[in-house]
Parts: C-alpha cells; sequence; structure tokens
C-alpha cells in the first residue's frame, strides 16, 4: 500500500483523486490546491483530507470554514508519491520542491518531457517506468495517438501515419470564460505538437499530426491516414485494435453519429461524469484500400489519462512491475471493457 498525494484538485485532479481512492493497492492521503470554493467543498464532502498549497491559501480556506489539514509541506512529508495536476507551468515549478524532499512525482502532459526526462502511456512503456523517480502522463490528444498506433505496430502493420485533429476549443466546465464562436482556428505549425509528443514515448513511429481548433468543448475528434506495412483486410486491423483494452470499437448505424451521442450514452452507462477512458473508434468508418487505412475517433480531454496515471503510480512506486496486471486492474476499478 503506498501513500499518494493529488496536488490541484481540477478537472483532472478530482478524477485522478477518484480514482486513486477505488484501489486496493494504493491510498489518497489527501489533495492540495489554492481555491476555497465550491470544488475544494466538493472534496471535503467525499471525505478527503484537504491540504492548502500556499499560506494565503490557507487562510481563505479557514475563512471559508473548510477544514484544512495542513499546508502542501505538512502532505508531502506523509507520501510515496506526488500526482501534479496542477495548471501548465505551475507543476515545473513544484518540481523543485518533490525533488528536494526526495518524492517520486507524476506530471501531466502540459508540461515539456524534460522536465521528468520520462513520458508514459500504459500500452507503449509501462516497463520502462517502473521504479523511476519521476514521469509525464502524456495528453489526452497523445496517449488516443498512442494507443491506436501502438495496437498496430504490435501487430506489425503499422508503417506511417498521418493525422488531422479537430481540437475542444476550451474545457466544458471554463466555457463561460472564454473559447472560440463562429470560427475554427488552425494550429500555424505543422507537424503540431502532438506527433512529436508521441515520439517522446517512442522515438520510432513516423507520424505528423495537424490541428484545428473547433468552437465546441465536449471532446476532440481525430482522422488518420496511416500506411501499412502490406495489404491487410479490415478484419486484420480490427483484430489489432482489439489488442487494446482502451479502444472501444463504436457503430455509427446504432446511432452514434457525433461526439455528443457518444457522451450520452457513457452517462446511461453509469460512467462519473460521463467520463469514456477508452478511445471511442468508429468500426464501421473504418476503410482498409489495399495498404493504406482510414479510420476517425473521439478523445474524452478529461478522462482518458485518468487510467494512465493510476498504471504510472504502480511503475514508478513498484507496487506492480508487469503492466498487462496492472492496466488489466486499473480497468476493472474503472470499468472499463471492450
Amino acid at each position: 500500500m503506498k501513500n499518494i498525494a493529488v496536488i490541484g484538485y481540477g478537472v483532472i485532479g478530482k478524477r485522478v483523486a477518484d480514482a486513486i481512492n477505488v484501489q486496493d493497492d494504493m491510498n489518497l492521503v489527501g489533495v492540495c490546491d489554492v481555491i476555497s470554493d465550491w470544488r475544494i467543498q466538493t472534496a471535503i464532502k467525499k471525505g478527503y483530507s484537504v491540504f492548502a498549497a500556499t499560506g494565503q491559501a490557507m487562510g481563505q480556506m479557514k475563512m471559508s470554514e473548510i477544514p484544512v489539514a495542513g499546508s502542501m509541506q505538512n502532505l508531502l512529508g506523509q507520501v510515496d508519491l506526488v500526482v501534479d495536476c496542477t495548471p501548465k507551468n505551475i507543476a515545473a515549478k513544484n518540481v523543485e520542491v518533490y525533488k528536494k524532499q526526495g518524492i517520486k512525482f507524476i506530471l501531466q502532459g502540459g508540461e515539456k518531457h524534460e522536465t521528468t526526462g520520462h513520458s508514459f502511456s500504459a500500452e507503449n512503456n509501462y516497463k520502462s517506468a517502473v521504479n523511476l523517480d519521476a514521469t509525464r502522463v502524456v495528453s489526452c490528444n497523445t496517449t488516443s495517438i498512442l494507443r491506436t498506433l501502438t495496437a498496430l505496430k504490435r501487430a506489425d502493420l503499422l508503417d506511417y501515419a498521418r493525422g488531422t485533429l479537430l481540437r475542444r476549443a476550451t474545457d466544458p466546465w471554463e466555457s463561460h470564460l472564454g473559447g472560440i464562436m463562429n470560427t475554427m482556428v488552425p494550429e500555424k505549425e505543422i507537424p503540431s505538437h502532438q506527433g512529436p509528443d508521441a515520439q517522446s514515448v517512442d522515438p520510432d513511429l513516423d507520424v505528423i499530426t495537424s490541428a484545428v481548433k473547433v468552437p465546441q468543448t465536449l471532446s476532440h475528434m481525430h482522422y488518420w491516414n496511416v500506411k501499412l506495412k502490406k495489404e491487410a483486410s479490415k478484419e486484420e486491423v480490427l483484430n489489432a485494435f482489439k489488442t487494446s483494452t482502451r479502444i472501444k470499437l463504436i457503430h455509427y448505424d446504432q446511432g452514434l453519429v457525433s461526439n455528443n451521442t457518444i457522451k450520452e450514452m457513457f452517462m446511461d452507462m453509469g460512467r462519473p461524469w460521463g467520463d469514456m477512458y477508452e478511445v471511442a473508434l468508429w468500426e464501421d468508418m473504418l476503410k482498409v484500400v489495399g495498404d493504406e487505412l482510414f479510420y476517425a475517433y473521439v478523445v474524452d480531454n478529461q478522462a482518458i489519462v485518468i487510467p494512465e496515471t493510476i498504471d504510472a503510480i504502480r511503475a514508478l512506486t513498484g507496487i506492480d512491475s508487469d503492466g498487462n496486471k496492472s492496466i488489466a486492474k486499473t480497468n476493472k476499478s474503472l470499468g472499463i471493457n471492450q
């Protein structure tokens, strides 16, 4: 049983905390943040111990009558590993604190690969993360890229891949603060950052991505054109994708015609927040023409990295050195199945 802290109780942090809380081989000691509004009050209602990231935050929490368990330093003194889910660039500043105290840590995909020197995707490079001091769980889009391309690579089908990403404009809960309306914004650089990010996990991948920001907040959507190593049948490709327990094959002709209908299905399944931990890939849209493969899928930007983070905890702390066992355990605890 390893003691774990979550620093940053936002969109990802609250989901990571809940996921840790249902594991039987790790213990959530507490969550830490600077906020004192409804978000952290929800953590109290769930029975989580709340710690203040700064002295000022502690004062504000006490004024809001939040029972503060202590400071971030108090929390760090009780744990084996920290999952840092703070906003982009804040985690990089926290790293020096973790290193100074000799605490293992996991960062999220908003931080640079160089911050940890290792980037993580459970089905691709779990073994290389075992007993490391730090890793970075790659972003939602990069996670989906690695899951799908790694499945094709395992089947010795992958030559190279070219993908176009339709990116949600902002997180759903922040839609009132910004985002875009009545426009589409292409990323200037090709490749977009997701291709090189995937190569930080698997340098052998020949992958190029381009991205467009679109005016919706539910999810991302990907379109892929893959050059296969040989001519293959649709069945061969589908069998390759089925080797991943975190790719869910869906059907357009069953009414799953858009990201909102897919989200509704996962809500009906009883998932917390309607979270989709899997890549939802359209089976009946997938097409193979000779040695070319075309497919599309949807990515839940708020949920896909949660099981990856749980597996990263097991790898770094040495709870389990077998990636397949960890993935199966995480899948069972979160209700993930083929």
